[in-house]
């Protein structure tokens, strides 16, 4: 198994990546967002929550 950012053997104590520094870097993609599903937003989350609103008056 090949590790899923640079390409090299997997590290059993990393898996399934080679070294800690690529397992960073993954997560690092995950919390920019650089890992999306393509779609479009539904209508659900195109709503503001009802609790965050804030009221006029």
């Amino acid at each position: 198994m090949a590790c899923p950012v640079c390409g090299k053997p997997t590290e059993p104590k990393y898996r399934p990546f080679c070294s800690a520094r690529c397992a960073d870097v993954d997560l690092a993609r995950w919390l920019r967002g650089d890992y999306v599903i393509p779609g479009t937003v539904s209508e659900e989350e195109e709503r503001p929550d009802p609790q965050g609103e804030q009221r006029d008056g």
